[in-house]
């Protein structure tokens, strides 16, 4: 029982539609017990100074994670939590760093499977979901004509329904 109370860093990534900031509540519990965290904020999110047009990629997008798990001490391991959108973050950052990550904890998040290419867990919701169910939410077309990129921005009806209902309303 001696080790399970040693600081522990966590690295709290955060879904679609949000920045590190989502963490704020349990960042502040964990820290609180003794816990180092970290919630980066992914490309062109939450402080994130990149433009949504310089994101072509899920690498991209994901960048602010691989660096920081790239700067982290060779003996280090963390915990890596992910929700939502989070979890294809998660799944880029175990497949470079295995060595660096302890466990992963997928948070109501996606988890790519190893048969499919990562956008296909995404590609599955999408076609799933019928139209009306994204009530207010946006999809927008970025990128070349040729290699069309899309942003989604979840409208304020969306969240209150579906994301944060159960939420006290601060």
């Amino acid at each position: 029982m001696e080790g399970s109370k040693q600081q522990k860093h966590f690295v709290l990534v955060h879904g679609v539609c949000h920045g590190g900031w989502c963490w704020y509540k349990l960042k502040a519990q964990l820290e609180s017990a003794g816990h180092r965290i970290t919630a980066p904020d992914m490309s062109a999110s939450g402080i994130n100074l990149k433009t949504l047009n310089e994101v072509r990629t899920l690498y991209d997008y994901t960048l602010p994670l691989m660096e920081l798990m790239a700067s982290l001490p060779p003996k280090e391991k963390v915990i890596l939590v992910g929700h939502s959108l989070g979890g294809m973050n998660l799944a880029l950052a175990m497949d470079k760093f295995p060595e660096k990550i302890s466990v992963a904890v997928f948070l109501a998040a996606f988890m790519p499977d190893t048969a499919h290419p990562p956008s296909y867990v995404l590609e599955q919701l999408l076609e799933r979901t019928p139209a009306e169910a994204w009530m207010d939410t946006r999809f927008s077309s970025y990128g070349s004509p040729g290699k069309p990129l899309t942003s989604i921005f979840l409208g304020p009806k969306f969240m209150s329904a579906r994301l944060y209902q159960l939420c006290s309303a601060e």
